[in-house]
């Protein structure tokens, strides 16, 4: 997952929605939205690493990465990033003690929920906090760093629920902007600038990587959840949707 805005308690309606995108290599064998037969998980699968990038268990924990781009770092040796949100949902410890395996140790964002809170970590300098009512936006550098898509999606979902826009569909429109960043709005990541100027998009595509899926989840106070994921193919053309809905146990979110 490269691109994630989410609210928390925002709209009276829906206190949890989230809207996300899924950027990743067009090659790599991915499983779309499903129950996994093997673990008490409701997500897409990386059938590479056999971990996932967002998802709940059946009781109702949630979890979503992205990955922290350094291209000045070395690569770093050791577990799959996706193994990280595999843990929490098969795990039974609160997400306000929950410690992630150290056996990752290329860069992460992690973000863990259950009643007990909803929380974000990471492993490249941020601080392990409990996330309050607002809406937080994340890509590839710490939580609410204000890259320019991360600002621009931010505003976007805060203009819709501001206007009572809670409509689905739309709500999945506004991941599907591809308007890059100028030059001078870039962040320095430490790759190449054409590289740069490819990801600063909400929605990616080019011949071998891009967004392959976008997301949308929204639950209510009682636990009523919707799930639904929109994939894409190599030119950004829509390739298949899967539309969940499901009861689970209400995440907890604080006020403050």
């Amino acid at each position: 997952m490269c691109l994630i805005v989410f609210a928390l308690n925002t709209d009276p309606e829906w206190p949890f929605v989230l809207l996300a995108n899924r950027d990743e290599f067009h090659q790599r064998p991915t499983r779309s939205l499903h129950f996994w037969p093997d673990a008490p998980i409701i997500a897409g699968r990386d059938l590479l690493a056999q971990g996932s990038w967002m998802g709940f268990s059946r009781d109702g924990r949630f979890a979503a990465l992205t990955n922290f781009r350094d291209g000045r770092e070395p690569a770093q040796p050791g577990a799959s990033r996706g193994q990280l949100v595999t843990d929490f949902l098969c795990g039974v410890g609160p997400a306000s003690e929950h410690q992630p395996s150290t056996q990752v140790r290329s860069g992460y964002n992690l973000l863990c929920a259950d009643e007990t809170g909803f929380y974000y970590a990471s492993n490249r300098g941020g601080k392990a906090q409990q996330l309050g009512s607002g809406i937080h936006a994340l890509s590839n550098a710490l939580l609410d760093t204000p890259w320019p898509k991360t600002l621009h999606i931010r505003h976007a979902l805060e203009a819709a629920i501001g206007a009572g826009k809670n409509d689905p569909q739309q709500l999945l429109e506004l991941l599907h902007d591809d308007t890059r960043a100028g030059d001078d709005q870039l962040p320095d990541t430490g790759i190449p600038l054409d590289k740069e100027r490819l990801l600063s998009s909400c929605f990616i595509h080019s011949e071998d990587y891009g967004t392959r899926a976008s997301t949308l989840i929204m639950q209510n106070s009682a636990g009523d959840t919707r799930i639904i994921e929109r994939r894409y193919g190599r030119q950004g053309e829509q390739s298949g949707e899967t539309d969940l809905s499901l009861r689970l146990k209400p995440l907890g979110i604080s006020p403050q």
